[in-house]
């Protein structure tokens, strides 16, 4: 309550004759969520010890009772300050008590009051109170004759909202001409929080009260028209669905009187027919029954309906039973391999063996074939050729990014839009069961908090187990045994072992310059050709131009970017054309830098001359082979190792194994003793953005670290591959097919390999060998005569 309010309250506290007749020490009985205010009648259910003492005491004495509301609801006996200081005094009309000890009471306000003081606290509460007599309104005048009317209008429109006026309440609110009797009668039958209400009681002044009152109405009115509006929709939702049910039950007498079937019965009938026609396995055809008469129980249009249908679809359209009959011709499927791919032997070989297998024993459980080498070299490509020797279907998937078991596994049909996994979703578009199903990119699956799609791709691979994979969505076994399953990676590093386990690893390395251009020539130039919208006679690029497109304009040991460099080329030629271009357009190396700019790549390696401190390594990555500068310098310091270019932990090791062993070996070598004591060692692999790391480098570093040390420079077209020991020993690396192409790239002329790696010469194509001299080496003595060694003789031949 305002200070101004409590000054006028306390000026105004009448004791003169109209209230005489009520006593100043009354009963008190605290009430929980209601506020009375005057002539308010009340039926109130009196519980609590103290309240029904004092309902009695009021009924023996003089049957006036004050009635306060408590400052918190939940609290059982509430104490003095826990009760408002003003009230209103009630008269019992009546009472009746109850067999369990409690009361019924019919009170009506008489005046409001305030409490002076408690006179007594322990077995009821009695009061000494004040008698608030409210500011009389002398005149009416316009401004509150309009509230009133307000006041008026928002209580019909809030009783007409919930269906509760009448005219008899009509009549009541425009008999009332007193603004606080107005507000006092609207005030008792709004749903108004507490607080709200005991400010209402507590304000003297009746017009100040009404116009409180008119803003809490209006309000209620906009809340009461949003409530009636929420009650209306939902009331048309309803009214709705239960005017189609009986639209839909009348047509189904319809049509019972006609003897015809209604669309629900011709539902059921149709799900039968075809759950019979897919010859599902035992378990499915069961389960497919048992979700059809579930289905028949249900309401048509409820959400679990079409669930159900959903999961019946499904089942239907799963190829239990539907096989292709294999055709395999090896003879054919040769020709075709060579047809589709080029060079690839051992890759081809394998396949055949892998053919000719199935065709002597269409039963045999054959290993899970896995290409693996780097982008564009025809691994996709590989497994579609396969598909067709042997007239399968073929499926094809990508593995990359996948991090969610039910990507595999399905999701379980609790699940909003739960659908089955990859595989099946597979099987049902390819529309047999026995597919070539491709997965590409197996080494790029990821895993998280939602499952490994690893793990579930075991039972899937696995010969002993896929006869019965389950799934979570059919949750039914579903037999992938007669699946031919193919994967693709270009690494096997990231494959789980469990997972790579179950696989035959087929590398495929990349191709030579000759072979990308006899694949240019017969494969890419012509169907790029064709995807441009030009003619074989339109255009023609010279053995010649391909030779410099592969070495100047593209770096990989597949064929990805050579094909989007001839769409480079066949794109302009379209161009000239359709704006009117005429003749044969000849792309030769004179004219190819117009047609592609200046050159990307340089053919010959970056370094012109050899250099003392600069050797050449190799790498292999997942986009093939390359060479790796090691550079090496000697600087003033207290011999400490410097390592620069982002080089992981092993090449880090490989540093240290090298500087280790060019200290022990110093009076070899004819080096200072004390060279290191005055002096750090800095190694770096240039290219310092890119991380690195792999156990090859070991003696490209200790050459390089060695050539510093002694001044002796390093030939320049002697590249080098292999890891150190302490002792100087060399140890054999992978991947020497792939650094080989990648050294014919760059223009490297001699290779020094590990002796043990003498047997990998063998896999190395005939017309690489050809061009590079491969040397290999045991120790590091040898690995330096050869690097120097070379230089001499070099020298000597340009001084003759």
């Amino acid at each position: 309550m305002a200070e101004s309010d409590r000054d006028d309250l306390i000026s105004i506290i009448d004791g003169n004759a109209k209230n005489a007749d009520i006593p100043t020490v009354l009963p008190l009985m605290p009430v929980r969520d209601v506020v009375i205010f005057n002539d308010m009648l009340l039926p109130l259910f009196v519980g609590r010890e103290k309240s029904v003492r004092a309902v009695e005491e009021a009924v023996t004495k003089d049957s006036f009772l004050m009635i306060v509301t408590q400052k918190d609801p939940s609290v059982e006996s509430p104490k003095p300050n826990e009760i408002y200081r003003i009230g209103t005094i009630s008269r019992v009309l009546r009472m009746l008590k109850l067999p369990d000890g409690s009361v019924k009471a019919l009170v009506q306000g008489v005046s409001k009051a305030r409490i002076v003081r408690y006179v007594k606290t322990k077995d009821l509460y009695l009061v000494k109170i004040e008698i608030i007599s409210e500011k009389p309104v002398k005149k009416i005048n316009l401004e509150t004759e309009a509230m009133m009317r307000n006041v008026r209008g928002y209580s019909k429109k809030i009783l007409a909202l919930r269906g509760e006026l009448t005219g008899d309440v009509s009549s009541i609110l425009e008999s009332i001409d007193d603004p606080g009797k107005l507000a006092d009668l609207v005030a008792s039958n709004l749903k108004l929080k507490i607080k709200e209400s005991q400010a209402l009681l507590e304000h003297i002044d009746p017009v100040k009260r009404l116009n409180k009152i008119n803003d809490l109405l209006s309000r209620e009115v906009e809340l009461s028209s949003i409530q009636a509006k929420i009650q209306s929709d939902v009331r048309e939702e309803i009214s709705k669905n239960q005017r189609d049910y009986f639209l839909r039950e009348q047509v189904r007498a319809i049509h019972k009187e006609l003897g015809e079937q209604d669309e629900r019965k011709q539902e059921i009938i149709e799900y039968n027919k075809n759950i019979k026609k897919a010859r599902m396995s035992k378990e499915a055809e069961k389960e497919a029954k048992n979700q059809l008469k579930r289905l028949e129980q249900m309401h048509p249009d409820s959400a679990e309906a079409s669930v159900i249908r959903t999961y019946l679809d499904w089942l239907i359209d799963m190829p239990w039973s539907i096989t292709t009959k294999d055709v395999i011709n090896i003879k054919n499927a040769k020709k075709m391999l060579d047809a589709d791919h080029y060079a690839l032997d051992k890759v081809k070989d394998r396949v055949l063996e892998y053919l000719s297998v199935r065709k002597l024993n269409p039963e045999s459980k054959g290993p899970i074939l896995c290409f693996v080498g780097p982008p564009g070299v025809g691994k996709t490509s590989m497994g579609r050729s396969i598909a067709n020797a042997m007239k399968r279907k073929f499926v094809r998937i990508s593995l990359g990014g996948i991090r969610d078991e039910a990507e595999i596994r399905g999701h379980r049909r609790t699940y909003i839009g739960a659908l089955p996994g990859r595989i099946l979703q597979g099987l049902k578009q390819c529309g047999t069961k026995n597919p070539v199903f491709m997965m590409d990119e197996i080494d790029k699956i990821g895993a998280d908090f939602r499952g490994d799609p690893s793990s579930a791709l075991l039972e899937a691979f696995d010969p002993e187990q896929n006869f019965s994979f389950s799934d979570h969505y059919l949750n039914l076994p579903f037999d992938l045994s007669n699946v031919i399953f193919i994967l693709t990676a270009n690494l096997t590093d990231t494959i789980p072992s469990a997972l790579l386990d179950r696989m035959e690893i087929i590398s495929v390395s990349g191709y030579t310059e000759e072979e990308k251009r006899i694949i240019a020539e017969k494969y890419l130039l012509l169907r790029q050709i064709k995807e441009n919208g030009l003619k074989p006679k339109t255009m023609n690029i010279s053995t010649g131009a391909l030779q410099q497109l592969i070495r100047e304009y593209t770096a990989e040991a597949g064929l990805r970017n050579l094909e989007r460099e001839i769409g480079n080329i066949c794109r302009k030629v379209a161009r000239k054309i359709a704006e009117g271009g005429k003749g044969s357009f000849n792309i030769t190396k004179n004219n190819l830098q117009k047609y592609m700019g200046v050159p990307k790549y340089l053919p010959e390696m970056d370094q012109e001359n050899s250099q003392v401190g600069l050797s050449t390594g190799l790498a292999w990555t997942q986009a093939g082979g390359e060479v790796l500068y090691v550079e090496a310098s000697l600087i003033r310091g207290k011999g400490d190792l410097i390592v620069t270019g982002q080089l992981g932990d092993v090449m880090q090791e490989s540093a240290r194994a090298a500087v280790t062993y060019a200290r022990s070996n110093l009076g070899l070598y004819k080096i200072k003793e004390n060279l290191f004591e005055n002096h750090d060692v800095h190694i770096h692999v240039p290219a310092g953005a890119i991380p690195k790391d792999g156990p090859s480098a070991g003696i490209a570093m200790a050459t390089a670290l060695i050539s510093t040390m002694t001044n002796k420079p390093i030939c320049k077209d002697v590249a080098m591959t292999g890891e150190i020991t302490l002792r100087g020993r060399v140890l054999p690396i992978g991947g020497l097919k792939e650094k080989s192409l990648g050294a014919l790239r760059a223009g490297i002329h001699t290779i020094i390999l590990p002796e043990k790696n003498k047997k990998d010469l063998a896999e190395i194509p005939a017309n690489v060998k050809r061009k590079i001299k491969f040397i290999p080496v045991s120790n590091m003595d040898e690995v330096l005569n050869i690097a120097f060694e070379k230089q001499k003789k070099s020298k000597h031949t340009a001084n003759k």
